[in-house]
């Protein structure tokens, strides 16, 4: 280490409590640190606890089981989660562009902030940090890549800025697109991607729920699904939501923030968006598919080979 006022060599002079060399001038006794290296820019928790920390994540353990198990306070966890999914938001930004697909489905996977949307009172109910908070998907079929991805209200104004999203994710050529009977994909779809889609929906219609029958959470029986050819030429056989519906199995299994019955919900929006950034972008580059073998990115072409954690935060 050099000493930027005397421009001579420093000599060693202890350790911090942090583990970090402390060096001193001898001429000029001004005591100084080596830079400490972090995976997150000035955040001091070492690149050991950072990988823990977001592996425990991945796997779909809470912020208070996360403090137990690293000794980290709660508090620096989620700053941890906010800088790591800030960064694999850009890295999904920049890689995922032009992408060539050929069959595309979207829907949506419902959570919520603070509180159920019925809880709100009348001083929270034109908050929409507040209540309800859907995750639009949209996931390459064949690839399993996920394409795009947005959070927000079930509503005409978030649909369009999915639909504006997948289109800048997505090449000029030409494919199909399927989602379920949301209404506001049409317009959305229509004016954003109308030159380069075939797009149909699949509405899925449900019977009444039986007397007695628990259905707190589960729709009732489904008891037929209507496709409904939009606009251009989509294939009978290529119609299909069944891919993004797994994929929102997939999410609740391993974003604790999603699962039922829990109080391990979100309390602040960017929490819940970092969550989601981590997820993705580890399922994208990190995690093996087990139909394809390779992780969703290789199968694309955008990867090479299987990325570490480290790697989506350097």
């Amino acid at each position: 280490m050099t000493c930027e006022t005397c421009k001579i060599d420093a000599k060693r002079f202890g350790v911090n409590r942090n583990g970090t060399l402390r060096f001193r001038c001898p001429k000029c006794r001004k005591t100084f640190s080596e830079p400490r290296k972090s995976l997150l820019g000035n955040m001091t928790v070492s690149t050991e606890k950072t990988l823990m920390i977001l592996n425990l994540f991945i796997e779909g353990t809470s912020v208070r089981s996360t403090e137990r198990l690293t000794g980290v306070h709660r508090d620096t966890i989620l700053k941890v989660l906010v800088a790591a999914g800030e960064k694999c938001e850009k890295l999904m930004g920049r890689l995922i562009v032009n992408v060539p697909v050929k069959d595309v489905e979207c829907d949506e996977i419902w959570g919520f902030i603070q509180k159920k949307e019925g809880h709100k009172g009348p001083e929270e109910a034109h908050d929409n940090t507040i209540g309800d908070a859907y995750c639009f998907v949209a996931i390459e079929r064949n690839t399993k890549l996920v394409l795009n991805f947005a959070l927000g209200r079930r509503d005409t104004a978030t649909t369009q800025i999915f639909i504006e999203g997948l289109r800048a994710a997505t090449s000029h050529h030409r494919f199909q697109i399927t989602c379920d009977g949301f209404r506001p994909y049409v317009p959305a779809i229509a004016d954003t991607l109308g030159d380069r889609v075939s797009f149909a929906q699949l509405i899925k219609v449900y019977g009444t729920t039986e007397e007695g029958r628990e259905a707190r959470y589960s729709p009732s029986e489904i008891v037929e699904t209507e496709v409904v050819p939009v606009f251009g030429d989509p294939d009978p056989a290529r119609i299909c939501t069944s891919i993004v519906e797994r994929q929102n199995l997939t999410i609740r299994m391993q974003m604790r923030r999603l699962t039922r019955l829990t109080n391990g919900f979100s309390k602040k929006w960017e929490n819940l968006w970092a969550a989601y950034c981590l997820h993705f972008a580890y399922y994208n580059f990190c995690r093996i598919h087990r139909t394809l073998r390779v992780t969703p990115a290789m199968q694309t072409g955008i990867a090479d080979h299987v990325w570490e954690l480290a790697e989506l935060l350097a």
